[in-house]
């Protein structure tokens, strides 16, 4: 006598233990804590992006520009810094550049470039000549030179302008006419008596002497006239001669200073014109460096300005450094990196003060951008941040395309503003952009715009996981090492470094490699640290790094905390006992920012006569998105091409997944929903303690999914809520067996027979393991085993096209009314 299997016995034989999770041994990684470690820095696995980064800051051609994409955490900004500076270190300083003014085009400044070092020489050498004039030109207007000079041309002038109007005089006083000096300007008046004559002494005079008296002073009045009328020319020659004796005295010193200036800088000849435009100015302009002593103009300008840069007149002198690099230090190429890169912090600004409320700028208020300070070496951006900003990315293809840095307001260029502004030259630009983004940007920009593949040749694209060798893992080790050491944390024994590389094996999703996502192990390694510290412990163990994980796991776990409370208080229907037809449970994946759990959802069919029509109410109103619509469509060529071949399709069959109340994408449940149309096609129930997951091909094929650890996981959860009966557990794809690293708990309920995971190849194989029946294989005869699913199956859909001919021969007319009571 037999003894009757069970129904744990009678389930198909789940993968062992070890295949559920390979865990790293400590043993084999040949050291006791990292402290005894040869630790390292290097960026493994990313050997290709690597040599595209040195690639771009070796080569000297134009437009080599990079883009380095990848997803978060890889460490690629680390890496571009690193390897960018050590290219850098290689490079001498580049040229210095500032603004000077344009004195024949004040709206129009000067770029200037100098030898690395050389822009504050200059600008200090500008405030010193200043200086230096500001004191020695008014010494020289209190001079006794100056003083001989002034009087002698004052007394030339003074006996120019009296002379004529002495001989006016006399020859009036020969006609009995006097010319007066008033207050009001001169005056003529007769003379009676050897004097003046007065108003009452005129007004008593005879008519007839009154009129020759008038028509004498009129006629003399008008010879005044002529006299006078050379005043104000000798006025202009009078205070031209004084400019003259102004700059001819100035010129002397000013071209002494401007000289010891031009000295330094012999060997650049653009700063020698420049200075020699300096020097005719302010020979020209030597009243800028006088103010009076009484406050008022007497004088030749005596009181002394001494520091230039705090009075606006001397802004015309000023050298306004747009980049400088000192050699002492920066022996080197720059490497910028701009966090905020706006339209005004890439290509510069020009600034405006207020004054008497109106805005006003000048060439000293031009300040430099990212562009400006990067020149000549490297300029690291964000490509998100550079996007999101207006006219920004604009800017920089215009820079790169024109390799010139031309400073644009947004205000102008949106025409907002309508004040004084400035045309600054463009300066000169010789740099290589690294835009570092994701994949998916990198494609929209290679794809919407055409200037992108121009001026962007390289890429360089960050691998996201390594290989699971012996050497990457000794590799792995180092470098977990070499990240304990530079964060200055506890020593990791090597059971912690284990515990950490099954983590990242975890986080690659493939138990044959490992994550390169380094940056979410650094962040483990931390708070394992933090634990270890709060113990008092000299070493970072295996359990701080697991209690790391599950402090982080639950932390972000809320939402999938409610979503399995309202699985175990039936709110949401999960049935993990017993057995039902066309009902299958299916498994799906959530995320909640970085965190991912899965979720089982029931899926549910059924099937009636109809035109061969497999409804996806899903997709029928509008949650199922297109690849989940393609899946759908593959059961119905999966039906038609395997099952009764000969007879139209006469199929009405519909699926929904159950309480789904959002948007459901991707063809990871396909295989379940073909479990449960074949269920409701052949009247077989399906175990309710196994979930499904994986996608399915028009051949019958299961086909590989992502996130089987999490699907695992969450229908486990679902199952150890309610108790684990050792009737329970997942199928998955064999494809999936190798993405395997699951929970300790789950490998221990494994282990204790409580829970399986059962790989399949076919659905063949899936539906014998829901419903403990043999799916059946067609005979050469065409017909598969009698009582076996297939063979249920088939037999339905041909039941259905013959009940559809019958129909429509009306062979199958509706009941008469009489006949239904």
């Amino acid at each position: 006598m037999t003894k009757k299997k069970s129904k744990a016995e009678s389930l198909p034989t789940g993968l062992a233990p070890k295949v559920l999770r390979m865990e790293c041994d400590p043993a084999d990684l040949g050291f006791e804590t990292t402290a005894d470690l040869r630790s390292t820095h290097t960026m493994i696995g990313q050997d290709r992006a690597i040599d595209a980064i040195n690639l771009a800051a070796s080569i000297t051609h134009k437009d080599f520009n990079i883009y380095v994409l990848g997803r978060m955490g890889m460490g690629r900004h680390e890496t571009v810094s690193k390897l960018i500076s050590e290219q850098a270190a290689d490079r001498p300083a580049p040229s210095d550049w500032v603004y000077v003014n344009n004195f024949d085009a004040p709206h129009k400044p000067n770029a200037m470039q100098l030898a690395a070092g050389s822009a504050s020489l200059l600008r200090s050498a500008m405030q010193d000549l200043v200086d230096d004039l500001a004191n020695e030109i008014p010494a020289l207007f209190e001079s006794e030179e100056y003083q001989t000079q002034r009087r002698a041309t004052e007394e030339e002038f003074g006996q120019r302008h009296e002379e004529p109007i002495a001989e006016f005089a006399e020859r009036a006083a020969k006609e009995g006419v006097a010319l007066l000096r008033t207050p009001m300007g001169f005056m003529l008046a007769a003379i009676i008596d050897g004097k003046p004559i007065k108003p009452e002494v005129y007004e008593a005079l005879a008519p007839e002497k009154r009129r020759e008296i008038d028509a004498k002073v009129e006629r003399l009045q008008d010879q005044l006239a002529k006299v006078l009328r050379h005043g104000p020319q000798l006025e202009k020659e009078y205070r031209q001669r004084i400019e003259e004796l102004h700059a001819g005295l100035a010129e002397r010193v000013v071209s002494l200073r401007v000289k010891e200036v031009a000295d330094q800088f012999k060997k650049v000849a653009e700063v020698g014109i420049y200075l020699e435009k300096v020097r005719q100015d302010m020979i020209s302009n030597a009243e800028l460096f006088l103010v009076s002593k009484e406050g008022t103009n007497n004088g030749p300008f005596p009181e002394v300005i001494r520091k230039f840069h705090l009075e606006p007149q001397f802004d015309r002198y000023a050298v306004n450094i747009m980049v400088s690099h000192e050699v002492s230090k920066d022996v080197a190429a720059p490497v910028v990196s701009e966090d905020l890169p706006t339209l005004h912090h890439l290509t510069g600004r020009i600034e405006h003060i207020s004054e008497m409320g109106t805005l006003v700028t000048n060439f000293t208020l031009i300040k430099p951008g990212a562009l400006h300070r990067a020149n000549g070496g490297f300029l690291v951006l964000d490509a998100v941040r550079l996007l999101s900003e207006p006219y920004a990315w604009e800017a920089l293809k215009r820079s790169l395309q024109s390799q010139s840095i031309s400073i644009t307001s947004l205000g102008d260029r949106l025409g907002l503003v309508s004040t004084v502004s400035l045309e600054p030259d463009p300066i000169p630009l010789n740099l290589r952009v690294v835009l570092i983004g994701d994949r998916r940007l990198h494609m929209l920009l290679c794809l919407l715009d055409p200037e992108f593949n121009e001026l962007f040749k390289l890429q360089a694209d960050f691998e996201d996981d390594l290989p699971r060798t012996a050497k990457n893992t000794s590799l792995m080790a180092r470098v977990v090492a070499g990240y304990a050491q530079q964060e200055n944390l506890h020593p990791m024994s090597a059971a912690a470094v284990a515990a950490l590389l099954d983590q990242a094996v975890r986080l690659a999703d493939d138990s044959k490699k490992f994550t390169l996502q380094l940056g979410a192990l650094k962040d483990v390694m931390r708070e394992a640290d933090h634990y270890a510290g709060q113990a008092g412990k000299d070493l970072i163990t295996d359990a701080d790094i697991a209690e790391a994980i599950t402090q982080a796991d639950r932390r972000a776990s809320r939402i999938q905390e409610r979503l399995q409370e309202a699985v175990t208080r039936k709110t949401i229907l999960i049935d993990t006992a017993g057995s039902v037809v066309g009902q299958v449970n299916g498994l799906s994946v959530v995320g909640t920012g970085q965190h991912y759990f899965g979720r089982p959802s029931r899926i549910t069919a059924r099937v009636r006569m109809g035109a061969g029509k497999v409804i996806d109410i899903e997709r029928e109103v509008e949650l199922g998105g297109p690849l989940h619509s393609k899946g759908v469509l593959i059961l119905g060529g999966f039906l038609s091409s395997r099952y009764a071949r000969d007879v139209p399709m006469s199929l009405h069959a519909s699926l929904v997944f159950e309480q789904s109340y959002g948007g459901v994408d991707g063809d990871s449940a396909s295989s379940a929903e073909l479990y449960a149309l074949l269920s409701a096609l052949s009247g077989v129930p399906i175990r309710q303690g196994l979930a499904v997951t994986g996608s399915v091909n028009q051949n019958g094929e299961v086909q590989a999914i992502g996130g089987v650890n999490e699907k695992i996981e969450g229908f486990f959860d679902t199952c150890k809520a309610r108790r684990l009966t050792g009737e329970q557990g997942v199928l998955i794809p064999a494809a999936n067996v190798e993405h395997l690293m699951l929970r300790h708990d789950i490998v221990e309920a494994a282990r204790a027979g409580k829970f399986r995971v059962i790989a399949i190849k076919t659905i063949d194989e899936g539906i014998e393991a829901l419903t403990g029946r043999e799916a059946g294989k067609r005979k050469r005869n065409g017909a598969f085993p009698e009582g076996s699913i297939n063979a249920l199956v088939e037999a339905q859909l041909r039941a259905f096209a013959e009940n559809r001919r019958r129909f429509a021969k009306n062979d199958l007319a509706p009941p008469k009314p009489e006949d239904m009571t």
